[in-house]
């Protein structure tokens, strides 16, 4: 049987070096997103919307089954409580929680004839809490608990489900929440105890580990990948 990989959100960032490594590994890579992507194959749909992402799900899998699932679309809503709104919220369990609810439903059938499969649930180290996060914080949060859920549902059928929760990451999305001129974000990567700003490719580094054949006896566990910045006290 083919292998193949589904990488929500995989048009750039970490999901593109996921599905830079899904092709390396000889992997037919698929990627959702709402832009076109130049890794795999790019379907072109809003995953903030249950109707779009399905339309995108049935065609991914009119190939056939697809074993490896990265659910790593997400966008951060920034806001203080009293400035978050209530769409705000929505939008962010809908395009953080709710897609990747979706995609797993969608591919869950081919896994379990397979008797394989491997899903990566892309949590933050916001989960842990960080300022102007509520909306993200919460949904990310949301995809540990059912990482967790998953795990126990689905381990006796061989398929693994565990989550990363990257750190302060060098991408459009984090510079876009986090400008380069802000203290905030100055003091953010002095924070890092490796003294840098992590890349798409550390992440993608160990989301190939929970994908690999090799990691069925891993499940349920959530990878903090930040540099060291969960270790400590850190108020940033």
């Amino acid at each position: 049987m083919t292998q193949r990989l589904l990488v929500t959100g995989g048009a750039s960032g970490i999901g593109r070096a996921i599905a830079r490594h899904g092709v390396d590994e000889g992997w037919d890579v698929t990627v959702i997103d709402r832009a076109q992507g130049d890794v795999g194959r790019t379907l072109l749909a809003d995953l903030s919307d249950p109707t779009s992402t399905g339309q995108a799900l049935t065609e991914a899998l009119a190939d056939g089954p697809i074993t490896r699932l990265v659910n790593n679309v997400g966008a951060v809503f920034p806001a203080s409580l009293e400035e978050q709104t209530l769409g705000d919220l929505d939008s962010s369990f809908s395009l953080n929680l709710r897609a990747a609810v979706q995609c797993a439903q969608a591919l869950i059938p081919g896994m379990t004839e397979a008797g394989f499969g491997r899903i990566v649930n892309m949590s933050s180290r916001a989960a842990l809490g960080k300022e102007l996060r509520t909306a993200y914080a919460a949904a990310k949060a949301g995809l540990i608990g059912v990482t967790r859920v998953w795990a126990l549902e689905l381990g006796a059928r061989g398929i693994t489900v565990n989550a990363i929760g990257p750190g302060p990451i060098a991408t459009d999305l984090f510079m876009k929440a986090n400008p380069a001129d802000s203290p905030r974000t100055r003091a953010i990567i002095e924070s890092v105890p490796v003294g840098r700003l992590g890349t798409p490719e550390d992440i993608a580094h160990a989301a190939g580990y929970f994908l690999d054949d090799r990691s069925g006896f891993v499940t349920g566990q959530t990878l903090y990948v930040c540099g060291g910045l969960t270790v400590g006290v850190n108020t940033i």
